[in-house]
């Protein structure tokens, strides 16, 4: 369906291992590209032999109230169907794994209601209430935000283990109760044979890129999709201030972002820049490969601080194409700088970017293979799902 992979990776890795996986979740995320199509809740699903349990749900349109709703309905309803769940799956674990922490009071009231000991699970995706108040700018005593952060501080308390994506935030999370020795980040990571199964790239795509080749241009690309966290306006004013005409920008993907970042690109007359729709998740091996280097952008905040773990970044790594990465002075260590496989500028340094796609650019094509060898090298060896889903494991059992 699309767009939330890392609970199926994990889960079909589970039951290669002979495990049962179960997953919970709303008929409707504005994340999925399709939604599945259901009448009843605890609605099932075989999806390569796991078993998905869908609860109808309001649907809903950006971070408004609607969405609140929907959070309420979901969480309620389990809540509710808490002792139906223990006695119809008979869990050993549960993981709590939202955007928001609410859920972790359904996984407290199964593991109480269970007549088994429960491990207890919270996986952070976001850092929740935190994006709200920096970055949302929402007051800490408004009723939503109060709420997600009771969510957090329980989570906190009384989860077995904290899963997080972002490696830094283990000392955020101890201030909100967290014991010591209860924190594990386990990153997103690569499915390798979908790498070596990638569909070709459409035909669109695969013409314009080739034109660009055939003149000899050096081509910085951007995939995935076109939001404000992706920090594509700085890369519009990259490609503005290069002086460098063999140098050329191409961005394939969507978004709620992209008809104003085409319309940003064409009121600086950047010429250098392409814009092309988004490309099925099958055909980014291919895609990457007709890149010079990739860049990723991240949004210049303070929420930078306890790390970022962007699925473009190991897809990028695998590619074997060098990275530039943009972040902030607050950001700490990223996998770029840590696994040497791209170069790492931040905001405030003079001739961000720029700096780095010449540096890039004037590099032999030996030298930016090492780069990318690199990182082809640290995903083989740390991120790959179905070893992920080994180190996973060891905190359920």
């Amino acid at each position: 369906m699309g767009m939330e992979f890392r609970p199926y990776y994990f889960a079909r890795e589970w039951v290669k291992m002979g495990h049962r996986v179960d997953i919970i979740a709303a008929d409707y995320s504005h994340l999925r590209r399709k939604n599945p199509e259901i009448t009843d809740d605890f609605q099932t699903q075989v999806i390569d032999g796991i078993n998905y349990h869908w609860i109808k749900t309001n649907t809903y349109e950006g971070n408004g109230a609607k969405r609140a709703i929907t959070m309420a309905q979901f969480v309620g309803k389990l809540w509710l169907n808490a002792k139906k769940i223990v006695k119809e799956f008979e869990p050993d674990a549960v993981i709590c794994s939202s955007t928001y922490p609410l859920d972790t009071f359904v996984g407290q009231r199964i593991r109480k209601v269970s007549n088994k000991k429960v491990k207890l699970i919270h996986e952070i995706h976001d850092m929740w209430p935190a994006t709200l108040t920096e970055l949302g700018k929402m007051s800490k005593w408004h009723p939503f935000v109060i709420a997600m952060q009771l969510g957090e501080n329980s989570f906190c308390k009384y989860s077995d283990y904290v899963v997080s994506l972002l490696p830094h935030a283990e000392d955020y999370l101890k201030k909100h109760g967290l014991k010591d020795n209860h924190f594990v980040c386990i990153p997103n990571g690569i499915v390798k044979k979908e790498w070596e199964n990638a569909v070709p790239l459409p035909e669109v795509h695969r013409k314009v890129l080739e034109e660009l080749k055939e003149t000899g241009k050096f081509i910085v690309g951007y995939f995935g999709g076109h939001a404000i966290s992706n920090a594509l306006d700085k890369l519009i004013d990259i490609a503005e201030t290069i002086d460098d005409e063999s140098i050329h920008f191409v961005l394939v993907g969507d978004g709620v972002e992209k008809n104003n970042l085409v319309h940003i690109a064409e009121k600086k007359n950047c010429k250098n820049i392409t814009f092309l729709p988004s490309v099925p998740k099958q055909a980014i091996p291919s895609l990457c490969q007709e890149y010079d280097c990739i860049y990723i952008g991240l949004e210049d905040n303070a929420l930078a601080r306890f790390g970022t773990c962007l699925n473009k970044m190991f897809d990028s790594m695998y590619s074997g194409k060098p990275i530039l990465c943009i972040i902030n002075k607050t950001a700490k260590e990223t996998y770029v700088r840590m696994h040497d496989c791209g170069i790492e500028e931040m905001y405030n340094q003079d001739g961000y970017g720029v700096n780095g796609i010449l540096t890039l650019k004037n590099m032999s094509k030996e030298e930016r293979s090492i780069l990318g060898k690199n990182g082809i090298m640290a995903v083989e060896e740390n991120y790959l799902y179905e070893k992920l889903a080994i180190k996973f494991l060891e905190y359920l059992v």
